[in-house]
């Protein structure tokens, strides 16, 4: 089977498995405790004005008819509009002004566990039973172990009593411009994600000083940096359980490939270190780790809706909260609905991995 076959089949397979999740969704949300006439109107209301306002949002409809308008709704991504949030606005126009904020932290919350996490693991494999080996195990024990809305609160509290943090961060270089917004920058809010223009002319503009010119974007680093510390807080949070895995599993699987028959028969042809451990060992380590890196979607989902909360981020889980405290169904139905589809992809994502790093994974 060819590998764009391959893609094909899992794609059909994928459906099923969306219709299904979807389904259990408008379950829960029609025939769970979320009242969304009562979410609009407030718990005391007249009956004829609850029975108007039932009807205007075809909830007194049959529910396989409700279910078939909801499904098509969302397969054709019309996902409604929002009746409590921001009453009038779609809920794709919520999910888009939101959804970049959820990125910006998931992508910093999935690099440090990445580039700590997995090099502590195989350099604590690389050298066991020593005392880098004792650090690198203990550091991931404890990180694993503290839960990350408890750790989120005491980070939180602690830097917004520390005049430490933003000093320590700029290595005292405070005569520059841009290292004085970046110490004033609070780390509480919004990061400014609006230092990317893409209809600009400058392309890095450092503390008001154009460096060179480009006719495609204007990046602004202040701007950059300013987003890159409201943000590192709480991705490290996000990331901290993540980076605890990685980095034991990181060491057990490069202790299981030194072991190997294949890397001793490496050792025998006279390879060097270098050569055994970047060919041989690091390829075959990253096997089992490909399932913990991915499932970094499912923690960016689960973890952000807290700490989204706690850091006032205002990004995807911050808005699903709100939209299920206030019973928005539309709204809520629509996240979940584009939560499937990341895990969804995660996994084929997850099985294309897998036959790129090991060649023994076939396609059928």
């Amino acid at each position: 089977m060819s590998r764009w076959g391959y893609f094909v089949r899992r794609l059909l397979l994928a459906i099923p498995v969306v219709l299904f999740g979807t389904t259990i969704t408008f379950l829960v949300l029609r025939m769970g405790p979320l009242d969304p006439v009562a979410a609009i109107l407030g718990p005391n209301v007249p009956a004829s004005k609850y029975e108007q306002i039932e009807q205007q949002l075809g909830l007194n409809q049959p529910l396989w008819e409700q279910y078939i308008d909801y499904m098509i709704g969302l397969l054709t991504f019309d996902l409604g509009e929002s009746y409590v949030i921001k009453d009038g606005t779609t809920a794709m126009t919520l999910i888009v002004q939101h959804a970049p904020r959820t990125l910006w932290l998931g992508f910093w919350s999935v690099l440090i566990p990445l580039f700590i996490g997995i090099p502590l693991g195989f350099y604590a494999g690389l050298n066991p039973n020593t005392f880098s080996d004792y650090i690198a195990s203990f550091g991931g024990i404890v990180w694993r172990a503290m839960p990350n809305f408890w750790l989120g609160v005491i980070l939180l509290s602690v830097l917004s009593q520390s005049k430490d943090y933003s000093g320590m961060l700029t290595f005292g270089l405070f005569e520059f411009e841009w290292a004085k917004l970046f110490v004033n920058t609070k780390i509480i809010g919004q990061p400014p994600l609006d230092f990317y223009d893409p209809s600009g002319t400058t392309a890095i503009a450092l503390g008001g000083t154009t460096l060179f010119n480009f006719p495609l974007f204007e990046f602004d680093s202040t701007k950059f940096l300013q987003a890159v510390k409201m943000v590192l807080p709480p991705a490290i949070v996000l990331g901290s359980s993540s980076m605890g895995n990685e980095m034991r599993l990181g060491r057990t699987a490069v202790l299981e490939t030194v072991n190997s028959n294949y890397v001793e028969t490496a050792r025998a042809k006279g390879l060097s270190n270098r050569k055994i451990v970047w060919k041989h060992v690091f390829r075959n380590a990253l096997i089992p780790l490909v399932p913990i890196i991915l499932n970094e979607a499912f923690l960016l989902i689960g973890g952000s809706v807290i700490l989204e909360t706690i850091f006032s981020i205002n990004g995807l889980g911050y808005l699903f909260f709100q939209a299920a405290l206030q019973g928005d169904v539309p709204l809520v139905g629509s996240l979940m609905f584009i939560f499937i589809l990341i895990i969804v992809f995660m996994n084929i994502l997850q099985d294309f991995m897998y036959t790129i790093i090991d060649p023994r994974v076939g396609y059928e």
